[in-house]
Order: C-alpha cells, then sequence, then structure tokens
C-alpha cells in the first residue's frame, strides 16, 4: 500500500513526537484509519519516530 503525505496529515493530525510505533497504531485507529493502513503501520520496523521526517522514511520502506 502507498501511502501519500495527504493521508498521513488526515490520520495522524495532530500527534505528538516522539511517538512509539503502538501509540501511532492508536492514533490512527481512533482518526479512522483503514485496516490496511493500520497493518503497514504495525509492520514498521522502528519502536520509536522522533519526528514525521523519520516516521515518513520508515514509511518508504514497508509501502
Amino acid at each position: 500500500m502507498t501511502v501519500t503525505g495527504v493521508q498521513l496529515q488526515e490520520y495522524l493530525a495532530g500527534l505528538d513526537y516522539p511517538v512509539s510505533r503502538e501509540d501511532l497504531v492508536r492514533w490512527a485507529q481512533e482518526n479512522g484509519a483503514s485496516t490496511a493502513m493500520l497493518q503497514m503501520l504495525h509492520s514498521l520496523p522502528v519502536e520509536q519516530f522522533e519526528s514525521p521526517d523519520e516516521l515518513n522514511a520508515a514509511l518508504t520502506t514497508v509501502s
């Protein structure tokens, strides 16, 4: 699944960094992310993200 910047903004708006992978998944779920997107977030190789740029870099490895 390819994640666009617009989708990330929609599902992760208001998220504070640093954020753990589990908190990231929970936040996306609470904001209506699809099952496919939630599964992709669960598969991220990093346990914690210090910034949106770090998250975007990790997403490119699984999308």
